[in-house]
């Protein structure tokens, strides 16, 4: 049974998630400050760090939530082209990574850009999350390699999503690759035609 000490904790977990996401949405990760949270959350300052570790295990949680959402929307870009080529689909998952990534580029970015030190652990829950991600590149890749083993498969869907990954990046960085946006998607298909081609 819940105590009314653990609901109280778990009320205020929620909402310090909730403001650190609205802020880092807005602001991006590096702008959080508690004193703006324990604001936004009716809280003292001091009460932040009884909920959580410190500001990184925070924006953990809101990461936790932003991966679920985009894996939402990946996922729902396929829904109903079950007749389309694996490449079609895989094209079509990419366009919706990279519409998350351009509606929402400072919840995207604080995905990667998440400071870690060398011991720290990364929670199970948010490898699930990055995992049921990856769960659905992997489909359409195990009907384009149909030969190839689990773990090669696993190492193809990794492979796969660093490159879209790196393509949105840039192209979300125009001052680096001076692609504009409209053209991040031509370059997405033109990777992912070839994946096809492929031959291990």
């Amino acid at each position: 049974m819940t105590t009314k000490a653990q609901q109280r904790k778990a009320d205020l977990r929620a909402k310090l998630v909730e403001a650190a996401e609205i802020r880092i949405d807005r602001d991006g990760a590096g702008a959080l400050r508690a004193r703006d949270l324990a604001k936004d959350a009716g809280c003292a300052v001091g009460a932040i760090y009884t909920a959580y570790d410190d500001l990184n295990a925070l924006i953990m949680a809101v990461n936790g939530r932003t991966f679920q959402k985009l894996g939402q929307v990946v996922a729902s870009s396929v829904d109903g082209a079950g007749d389309k080529s694996a490449t079609c689909r895989l094209i079509l998952m990419s366009n919706a990574y990279l519409g998350f990534a351009s509606e929402h580029n400072n919840l995207w970015r604080a995905l990667f850009d998440l400071q870690m030190k060398a011991d720290d652990q990364v929670p199970d829950w948010y490898l699930h999350a990055l995992r049921a991600l990856f769960s659905h590149i992997a489909r359409p890749v195990a009907e384009l390699f149909p030969d190839q083993t689990h773990e090669e498969l696993d190492l193809m869907v990794r492979a796969l999503f660093s490159s879209v990954h790196g393509i949105v990046l840039l192209g979300l960085e125009q001052r680096i690759s001076a692609v504009p946006l409209a053209q991040v998607e031509m370059m997405i298909a033109q990777l992912l035609s070839q994946v096809g081609q492929i031959k291990i």
